[in-house]
């Protein structure tokens, strides 16, 4: 499975960051950052990867293997529509099959299908984990970088994509990182009883989901294969 922050995150809650009113000498006004790389280089993040990847050792090793069996599976419908032989589908080559009726495709888009349900179902217990270590770090996510906005003095902040190019130094993702792993030393992989996606944004400040208390140190589609 291949980590995805970006979709992990998407419903996170971030709040905007207050522009600064005074600016140290050495400012940087204009920073970039990428809120998802940020969490993913967290140590937080790295220790839980490799903890799911140990725990669900067993179910990711067979979903694996089913990938592997159904791509091998597909391969001679694919050989078949591959009508220019360059060893991939092309959507022209999709639309002329479509547009035929050919059953080929209808099989290739049935098996996925299967196969998609199948793989969900393998690794769900490992994907669940990770969402839930994601939450918690992304819980901090706007503190981190008002944080780092501050000390370095920075009232903009964009994300990479909205930038033509910018100089390293510019980067603002690995001071956010730093500021998370202070924040989220360390998390659960174990998601409380009841516990959905999206609960520990929702949850007020101090709080776990469900109302008890939160621990004040709490313990990737699973962790990439």
């Amino acid at each position: 499975m291949k980590t995805n922050i970006k979709l992990l995150l998407a419903g996170a809650m971030i709040a905007p960051v207050a522009l600064l009113a005074a600016m140290p000498a050495s400012a940087q006004a204009v920073a970039v950052a990428d809120p998802e790389g940020a969490i993913a280089a967290t140590k937080a993040f790295t220790a839980a990867t490799t903890q799911i990847q140990t725990t669900y050792k067993a179910v990711l090793d067979q979903a694996q293997a089913r990938r592997t069996a159904i791509q091998a599976e597909l391969q001679p419908l694919y050989t078949v529509l591959d009508t220019n032989h360059d060893g991939q589908l092309s959507q022209p080559e999709i639309d002329a099959a479509n547009a035929a009726h050919r059953p080929e495709l209808a099989s290739i888009q049935s098996k996925q299908q299967a196969a998609q349900a199948e793989l969900g179902r393998l690794e769900g217990p490992a994907t669940r984990a990770q969402q839930y270590a994601v939450e918690q770090i992304s819980a901090k996510l706007a503190q981190a970088i008002q944080s780092a906005m501050s000390k370095r003095g920075t009232t903009v902040l964009l994300k990479p994509a909205s930038v033509f190019t910018a100089q390293p130094a510019g980067d603002l993702t690995p001071a956010i990182t730093a500021e998370l792993d202070t924040l989220v030393p360390s998390v659960s992989i174990t998601p409380p009883a009841g516990w959905q996606p999206g609960q520990q944004q929702a949850a007020p400040a101090g709080a776990a989901p469900g109302g008890t208390p939160a621990p004040a140190a709490p313990g990737r589609r699973a962790p990439g294969r």
